[in-house]
């Protein structure tokens, strides 16, 4: 009905705040599997936000490790000692392409060489070490780390283990070659029992959103899919136009940047860019109250997940965030809110966080989030904010479609339906919007009866269209 279209100048953004003024910003990068998404390419998104150009001081990225893995422990102990080299290379060289692995696809100059032949040394390293599914100790020299992997007993199993946070860099402490401080790095793997729910990625992410909360608690907050690495530096500055701006709505929540995938074939036969969703529907639901989580890209608010400090007096930062992210203080409260018996008598996943109740939680999150009042913004550069990988055959495409479907459907079930709830909650076009992406597994049926009816038909020399008649009219 209204479809919206933007644009920003991050030129003018001096004119509303100063580097110095810029919010902090918190990203978390969500994984669960070191064989389906290999630890490299996760530490390659991780590198390439670590050099957003942004404040340091500012910057602190949580990567969440859902499948207790020491593999991927082992990848970013790798890519910590590898930062300290990259960060300052792309600074110098003021790169465009911050991801290491496409930079060095696309400039293959010998001008590279030294940096590329570290990369590829630690690439190696890391890729040998999850083929063998073990860690030699003669791949960890250091007392420290050797201590972090004690961790993994024989009882330490992907569902049942307890929590395991390790701060891998802390700003103010950590240095790069250049003598520059590092961006705050902390891997998580929260704790999981057999008899406790875990909520699948709304779950990780909000172990991540209380765990950061206890040691940097930025206002504001990025959230990246294992292999969704940055393709813009400036990504930041431009969210910044857009939260910094006085003008607008101050229930502004959220900005989602659209999903682009590399790697595709111009057929794309599996419709795996989903182009009719990320290119078209998010600019119509832009005019409306805002475009929908799309699980990957959104940066948002922090305070919008919480219900205000007399809810959660755990998240009162007033008393940590002047102490060291690796002081014992702040490692005992992070451990703590990474329990899985924390949510229990909580609003956590109903009022708080991201929501519980579908697989698709991002969907549902952001369903929820604006049938609270909030509104969100589609924000779509020429130059692509962040570039990912789709599914490249039936297998995975079938696989992915199930868990969509399965997730759809249970907002469809629920007491929050689009139809009902939402379009008395947000408004009639919102509500219909949702309802449409709720509904689309229903689409099966129809389409399915279209692919097989012609085929019978012919087969049964059967007619299913209607007979074309042509009168002849005589003057």
């Amino acid at each position: 009905m209204c479809p919206t279209e933007r644009q920003v100048f991050i030129e003018h953004l001096e004119h509303y705040a100063k580097e110095s003024e810029y919010p902090a910003l918190d990203v978390f990068i969500c994984t669960a599997d070191p064989y389906k998404e290999p630890p490299i390419d996760v530490v390659n998104t991780a590198l390439s936000v670590m050099a957003y150009d942004y404040p340091i001081e500012k910057l602190s990225v949580y990567v969440s490790d859902d499948g207790g893995s020491q593999l991927t422990l082992f990848a970013f102990m790798e890519a910590a000692s590898f930062a300290t080299h990259w960060l300052p290379y792309c600074k110098i060289n003021k790169m465009v392409e911050r991801c290491p692995e496409a930079y060095f696809a696309s400039n293959p100059s010998p001008e590279t060489d030294q940096i590329k032949s570290m990369y590829e040394r630690m690439r190696d390293r890391v890729e040998n070490v999850v083929k063998r599914g073990s860690i030699s100790h003669d791949y960890i020299p250091d007392q420290r780390e050797i201590e972090a992997f004690s961790r993994w007993t024989d009882e330490f199993t992907p569902q049942n283990h307890p929590p395991v946070i390790q701060v891998l860099l802390e700003r103010g402490k950590d240095k790069d070659i250049t003598g520059h401080d590092m961006p705050n790095l902390v891997y998580i793997s929260r704790e999981k029992r057999m008899d406790s729910p875990h909520h699948f990625k709304a779950g990780a992410l909000n172990v991540l959103l209380r765990v950061s909360a206890t040691m940097t608690n930025a206002p504001v907050i990025l959230t990246l899919d294992s292999d969704m690495y940055s393709n813009d530096p400036q990504t930041p500055l431009r969210v910044l136009c857009y939260l910094l701006d006085p003008s607008m709505d101050p229930k502004l929540g959220y900005v989602q940047f659209p999903q682009i995938f590399h790697g595709i074939n111009k057929s794309d036969i599996y419709g795996g860019e989903l182009r009719h969703v990320y290119q078209v529907q998010l600019s119509g639901m832009d005019g409306l109250a805002g475009p929908q989580l799309i699980g990957s890209g959104g940066f948002f608010r922090r305070k919008i997940f919480f219900g205000g400090p007399s809810e959660t007096p755990e998240m009162n930062q007033d008393r940590l965030t002047s102490k060291s992210i690796r002081s014992k203080e702040v490692l005992a409260m992070a451990h703590h809110v990474a329990g899985c018996n924390f949510e229990n008598q909580t609003k956590w996943g109903t009022k708080m966080g991201f929501r519980y109740g579908s697989l698709v939680e991002d969907l549902y999150t952001s369903y929820q989030l604006q049938c609270e009042g909030w509104k969100s913004i589609n924000c779509k550069p020429k130059m692509p904010a962040f570039l990912g990988n789709s599914p490249l055959n039936l297998h995975g495409l079938l696989n992915q479609t199930t868990r969509w479907s399965v997730g759809l459907l249970e907002i469809v079930f629920c007491k929050h339906n689009p139809i009902i709830y939402g379009v008395q909650s947000i408004n009639l076009l919102s509500g219909l919007g949702f309802a449409y992406y709720a509904f689309w597994p229903f689409w099966s049926v129809p389409l399915t009866t279209y692919a097989f009816l012609p085929q019978l038909a012919l087969l049964n020399s059967t007619s299913i269209f209607p007979k074309v008649c042509i009168l002849s009219m005589v003057l």
